[in-house]
């Protein structure tokens, strides 16, 4: 598919590439169409799995490595695509509600210009970058497993397990919280404080972002090298996690009083604190 120039033509994950860039417009084509800016939300579990299995594809799957990060980025699609399905994700109606007040804080004109510009390419061309590390692994395909694949595949299936548990917990408080409104009882407290929610305020987001750091490992065991172009998916992954998080964080403080309190006493992603040393004057 390769018809765009670029340093990866040629390449499968340059394959990749140009499908990013037609999803791209493509998303923003029907976020305008439809006033619904979730598009970009429904295809991020399922891009990453998509840009893998064509590097695999076109290494006839001869690959372990490259057959590895497939796998564990195809169950990790798969898990959310079921999380975000089950809540209504897919269905009409089922933009993610925080567009809805970025879109009132911002204006028509303002929101659509982020829309173009971050919403639709950015992201995309972000959830590219994040999975590039299945690229190194392809070009030093010929690399034996070392023991940093085998660290880099354990902490994946980890925090794989540990974002699949905070968000059945989740899942489940949400559950009870809108059995209890029907039923007319009182609900104590209106967000989960329980489970992972007590060790920090995001423990799904702390995984999240921990998983793709682990993943460019790979990379790293392939390569040999420790710094390469393709860090730079983590790393504005962790940068927009930390504004996703700001945006979350301010519209529960608007919700919930009480949200400042926990705010106080739990972590907000990192599950412990940095305790400093008491001075003696």
């Amino acid at each position: 598919m390769n018809f765009i120039d670029h340093p990866l033509t040629g390449t499968p994950f340059g394959t990749a590439l140009d499908l990013c860039l037609i999803l791209a417009v493509l998303t923003w084509l029907f976020s305008v169409i439809t006033r619904d800016s979730s598009w970009i939300d429904r295809l991020w579990p399922i891009c990453p799995p998509v840009y893998c299995l064509l590097v695999a594809f076109e290494a006839d799957f001869d690959s372990t490595r490259i057959n590895l990060m497939t796998v564990l980025v195809v169950i990790w699609g798969a898990r959310l695509t079921f999380n975000f399905a089950r809540k209504g994700g897919f269905g009409r109606g089922g933009e993610d509600y925080r567009w809805a007040v970025v879109r009132e804080r911002l204006g028509p004109v303002r929101f659509q210009f982020l829309n173009l510009t971050f919403n639709s390419f950015g992201q995309m061309l972000l959830i590219w970058l994040f999975t590039s590390p299945v690229h190194q692994a392809w070009v030093w395909q010929d690399t034996p497993l070392t023991w940093i694949d085998g660290v880099a595949a354990t902490l994946f299936v980890v925090l794989f397990i540990g974002e699949a548990i905070a968000d059945e917990q989740v899942w489940a408080f949400q559950q009870d919280k809108k059995r209890r409104v029907a039923a007319g009882e009182d609900v104590e407290r209106p967000f989960i404080t329980t489970g992972l929610f007590g060790y920090c305020r995001h423990p799904n987001y702390f995984c999240e972002i921990a998983l793709w750091w682990v993943f460019y490992l790979f990379a790293v065991g392939a390569s040999g090298q420790w710094l390469h172009w393709t860090a730079l998916g983590f790393i504005l992954l962790t940068a927009l996690f930390v504004g996703s998080i700001r945006l979350t964080e301010s519209i529960s403080l608007g919700k919930y009083a009480a949200y400042s309190d926990y705010q106080a006493s739990t972590p907000c992603v990192i599950p412990f604190r940095i305790r400093r040393a008491k001075t003696t004057a």
